[in-house]
């Protein structure tokens, strides 16, 4: 096999790396991006010609002028878990397989979202910024957290890890997930509703569907206690953003803190992220050496399978991809 990775040489370092692309060099023959851009429609077609495989990065996306494009290509392979990027259905229509990983990033998200918890109750960075400053802050009274009940509304695998932290440092949790049934006897499964007026930390893990979009609106923030904190580590698209500015502007909420955001590749937006009363950082909560290597060898898991005439696992289209007979592989 052949396979086109997309990564730019700047993004390569710290979005797959060099011992995932020696393992990937084990099962198939590798063409590397070599130009500094995010290459799109056509010319990733081009780029990748001859190639059966492409593995994408987060930024890279699968539109149908790629799969139009592309006629040798059999897989698109995404080393993330967000595919909102992908066409799907033109690359079923296409005949093309696509493919996502697991989310190998669910430490290294709880621990910005500890870290976070831990600023926004007791305003560290506002401490260190006016020294830094040459000023001579003034203390003020802090949220103490294991006084504090923290909301969480998603309870996926970031959601149960979160929990276990909160728990861990004597905080009160509630769950509100209509998707998921909360086990653990020390967690409070509740209504979206009871979160927001009874959690003194929201955190928005929740998934990104049509039905999920401005879920955090006007309405959810008054509902919130005056004074409560708002973290998201899920997706820009759940927050009203000039709603969240507005509840920040008039003291109802206390601070906010964010890793993504309506900006592009999933940053927060400008407008929000200078001010003093959030935290921002740039859609990195999932960076680090662990979190990266493990998405990207689950993309040279896929590949290998591929190579040895098999489906690869956490295929989403596997039915669709006619394609894949090319490569000895029966279409299901």
């Amino acid at each position: 096999m052949r396979v086109f990775l997309t990564h730019t040489p700047e993004m390569f370092v710290g979005y797959y790396g060099d011992r995932a692309l020696a393992a990937l060099r084990e099962h198939a023959e590798v063409v590397r991006n070599p130009v500094s851009t995010v290459l799109t429609g056509a010319a990733l077609a081009e780029a990748a010609r001859g190639c059966q495989a492409i593995v994408a990065d987060r930024s890279t996306p699968g539109t149908p002028e790629t799969f139009a494009a592309a006629p040798d290509l059999v897989a698109f392979l995404r080393v993330a878990v967000d595919i909102s990027t992908i066409d799907v259905p033109a690359a079923s229509t296409a005949g093309v397989l696509v493919t996502r990983a697991t989310p190998g990033f669910v430490d290294s998200v709880t621990e910005v979202g500890l870290g976070f918890m831990v600023d926004l109750a007791r305003d560290l960075s506002g401490y260190s910024r006016a020294y830094r400053a040459g000023e001579e802050p003034v203390g003020r009274m802090g949220l103490q957290l294991s006084a504090a009940t923290l909301g969480i509304v998603g309870y996926g695998r970031i959601g149960r890890r979160l929990a276990e932290v909160a728990l861990a440092l004597g905080m009160r949790v509630l769950v509100s997930d209509p998707h998921a049934t909360v086990e653990d006897p020390r967690i409070t499964q509740v209504s979206f509703d009871a979160v927001l007026a009874e959690a003194d930390i929201v955190v928005c893990l929740a998934i990104s569907v049509p039905e999920t979009r401005d879920l955090f609106n006007a309405d959810a923030f008054a509902r919130m206690k005056r004074g409560t904190r708002f973290i998201n580590l899920s997706r820009g698209e759940l927050v009203d953003e000039h709603a969240l500015e507005a509840a920040l502007d008039s003291g109802q909420l206390a601070g906010a803190a964010m890793d993504v955001g309506r900006a592009p590749d999933q940053r927060p937006s400008a407008f929000l992220a200078r001010r003093p009363d959030v935290l921002a950082a740039p859609h990195i909560a999932g960076m680090t050496p662990e979190a990266m290597e493990h998405q990207a060898m689950d993309t040279v898991r896929q590949v290998a399978a591929l190579a040895r005439g098999e489906i690869p696992d956490n295929a989403v289209n596997a039915a669709a991809a006619h394609r894949l007979s090319r490569i000895g592989i029966p279409v299901p």
